[in-house]
């Protein structure tokens, strides 16, 4: 188990400085991915969802940690968040030409691999 909570608490702080980064900082972190914010409605968006959606997931993953009979479906949901994201990123890198788009080839790493840490350690835990 301690595996699997060190796993969930990597992705706890990387989601909560990330989303509050996005929150505080839109512009500036938008900028990161070649992002530009035209409008206050874009503001909002990359607060809410950015922001609002990471802060959200990190606040569950804090649930998981303290409550032990969550931490298979906090596991489960990095597998299925990251995953999806990698893919959609493979999708989106194929049909915008991503050679060149070294943003999003390390988000794609960084995606990756948490995936692949995330179901390891549920196959740690399956065993357990």
């Amino acid at each position: 188990m301690g595996f699997a909570r060190m796993i969930l608490l990597i992705q706890l702080l990387a989601l909560a400085s990330l989303g509050l980064a996005y929150f505080l900082r839109p512009h500036e972190m938008s900028n990161l991915s070649g992002m530009l914010l035209l409008a206050p409605a874009a503001v909002t968006e990359v607060r809410a969802y950015y922001g609002g959606l990471q802060l959200g997931l990190a606040a569950y993953m804090l649930l998981a940690l303290l409550r032990p009979e969550l931490l298979r479906g906090a596991l489960t949901l990095l597998v299925l968040l990251y995953s999806a994201l990698a893919l959609a990123r493979i999708g989106g890198l194929w049909l915008d030409g991503g050679a060149q788009q070294t943003f999003n080839l390390a988000a794609l790493l960084l995606e990756a691999v948490s995936a692949g840490l995330a179901y390891w350690a549920l196959r740690v835990l399956a065993r357990l």
